[in-house]
């Protein structure tokens, strides 16, 4: 029988938890994150891409707590901002910003502004309290929208318009983001390769998880 392996997502964020515990469903494989576990020292997010604050937040929390861990570094990148906000997605506002205001930020600045084309791009990394990891990346283009729409999901959901479904993040389902979203496709690409996934964990996970015989 195929062990059950804990994988701590690396962030506090109930949402993205539940879109990867959802999309890991039917595997071995216990999802835990931050909160269900003691204080930890906050990961500051210097890199200046992507990739690089992915690897720090997976690597640096899977030394700290033991598990494997996965965390993704995400952001929207607007043409006509310059690709702002970029990797200063979840502070284009303040550091204690909410949502709301991010994007009531982002739509100020684009007022007056004909090319509204975006894109919004994710890397996972999956690491091991070694160091090593894994990485997975995907993107998803659409359009800045004139006003927020929608009540669903987090961060920039609703003023993202996604033109092949005709609405907003905010606007989709669950299912319906998972598959058009670029977090959703890299998870997709993880999940399709999570077997392997699975076996290189362990591979890479020489010492006997806490609570584990």
């Amino acid at each position: 029988m195929q062990k059950t392996i804990t994988l701590v997502v690396a962030t506090r964020n109930k949402g993205k938890r539940s879109e990867i515990k959802e999309l890991l469903e039917g595997f071995p494989v216990v999802v835990k994150n931050l909160d269900d576990f003691g204080p930890i020292p906050d990961i500051e997010e210097d890199g200046s891409t992507f990739e690089e604050n992915a690897y720090k937040k997976a690597s640096v929390t899977a030394r700290i707590l033991g598990f494997p861990a996965l965390a993704d570094d995400s952001g929207l990148l607007v043409k006509a901002l310059a690709g702002a906000p970029g990797v200063h997605s979840a502070r284009y506002a303040g550091e204690n910003a909410s949502d709301g205001q991010r994007c009531i930020k982002l739509l100020n600045a684009m007022k007056g502004k004909t090319d509204r084309r975006a894109v919004f791009e994710c890397v996972i990394s999956i690491a091991v309290p070694t160091g090593s990891a894994l990485t997975y990346e995907a993107r998803c283009e659409g359009l800045i929208a004139e006003k927020p729409a929608g009540a669903n999901g987090f961060g920039y959901d609703p003023v993202f318009y996604y033109p092949p479904l005709k609405k907003t993040f905010a606007e989709l389902t669950g299912k319906e983001k998972n598959r058009a979203s670029h977090r959703g496709k890299a998870l997709m690409e993880l999940k399709s390769e999570f077997d392997k996934v699975m076996i290189w964990l362990d591979q890479h996970m020489p010492i006997r998880e806490p609570g584990r015989e």
